[in-house]
């Protein structure tokens, strides 16, 4: 058996994707859609990216048990086994978890990818460059090797690692790291050129990680403690029913990665977004002569710049001296926001949902 074999990929995809709102709804979350216009969509684009670096019977996608049919109708090929379903939303500490249990007893050898679904990668084959050196550097060291993405702006919406020192052409040790820093802050961390934006991708052996959440994380591995004989059997799903939701809600940075003493970043330049906001997609879209980006709509324009239109159906949108907004149209909801203001769009979410209860979510 291969080096490559032993290599494993595991997709989160079970977010709602709140901050697209209305354009991402609970029943089909920004992940499965086609936002760039390149008839794929974000979780479709993932799987390709990863397939030079493992077998694809290798590849697990871990998502809520409400998206099955959305995984399955998108990714055709992927073995039925390997798609993870979370029967409750617990965080990707538990995401995880799950999913570095299952891959040790299919093989013990195993080192993984784990990568969430809806980030954007423009170059490719830097990507692939850098992530078969991150399996060299795992599979070599007892280590858990976080991506560190070289800041372009002082982002408050990402976190931050500082870089220690390095242990070999690109990788450095892991002095800390800081969640979402305000923008005072986040402006000392670009100028001091010792920090890097997490990406939330990461790699390492499934014995290195699990040993780090019986470490750390004792309470979250004791909700797999028993289930040895069980993953990889069609028991498997019927285990996770009865104890996942046990499992404590935590971030894997929360529960081991802050804690880790063995903790390292790769720090990557490969046109990496994270697609979290309108802002970010904005960013990262083909422009008209106006700086307005259309997302597969009809849009005529007079005087208006800086606009984002994200409209489905046949709907035109003619607008007159509108400049940086978000206009997004889900057939039962009309969003009209200021870019500026797009951090609001979480708590707008919220206020629907308690006068509204799902109906337009």
């Amino acid at each position: 058996m291969t080096t490559d074999n032993h290599r494993y990929c595991v997709i989160m995809c079970g977010g709602v994707g709140s901050r697209f709102w209305p354009y991402s709804r609970s029943c089909r979350p920004k992940q499965f859609i086609d936002f760039l216009g390149t008839g794929r969509t974000l979780l479709q684009m993932c799987y390709d990216r990863v397939k030079p670096l493992v077998p694809e019977n290798n590849i697990i996608v871990v998502t809520n048990a409400i998206y099955a049919d959305l995984v399955r109708e998108q990714l055709p090929h992927i073995d039925p086994a390997h798609i993870l379903l979370e029967p409750c939303r617990r965080n990707t500490a538990p995401c995880i978890a799950w999913a570095a249990n299952h891959i040790h007893a299919l093989d013990p050898q195993a080192s993984m990818i784990v990568t969430p679904s809806d980030h954007l990668i423009t170059n490719e084959i830097e990507f692939v460059d850098k992530l078969r050196k991150g399996f060299e550097f795992v599979e070599a060291n007892n280590a858990l090797l976080t991506l560190g993405i070289k800041p372009t702006r002082p982002e408050t919406g990402y976190g931050y690692i500082q870089i220690g020192s390095e242990v070999q052409p690109g990788i450095l040790k892991v002095k800390t790291f800081t969640e979402k820093p305000n923008l005072e802050l986040a402006q000392v961390f670009v100028e001091s050129g010792e920090f890097f934006w997490n990406s939330g991708i990461f790699l390492w052996k499934t014995t290195d990680v699990l040993e780090a959440f019986a470490n750390l994380a004792p309470d979250l591995a004791e909700v797999f403690s028993d289930s040895g004989k069980y993953f990889g059997t069609p028991a498997e799903n019927d285990f996770i029913k009865e104890h996942f939701p046990a499992c404590p809600s935590i971030s894997v940075d929360f529960a081991i990665m802050e804690k880790a003493p063995n903790v390292f970043v790769e720090c990557v330049d490969f046109g990496w977004s994270d697609l979290g906001t309108w802002s970010a997609l904005y960013d990262n879209s083909s422009k008209n002569n106006d700086g307005n980006v259309t997302q597969n709509c009809n849009v005529m324009t007079y005087d208006s710049s800086g606009n984002i239109f994200a409209v489905r159906d046949e709907k035109l949108v003619v607008v007159s001296g509108l400049h940086d907004y978000i206009v997004a149209d889900a057939g039962d909801v009309l969003l009209v926001c200021p870019k500026s203001e797009e951090q609001r769009i979480k708590q707008i979410v919220n206020d629907v949902q308690g006068k509204f209860d799902e109906k337009y979510l």
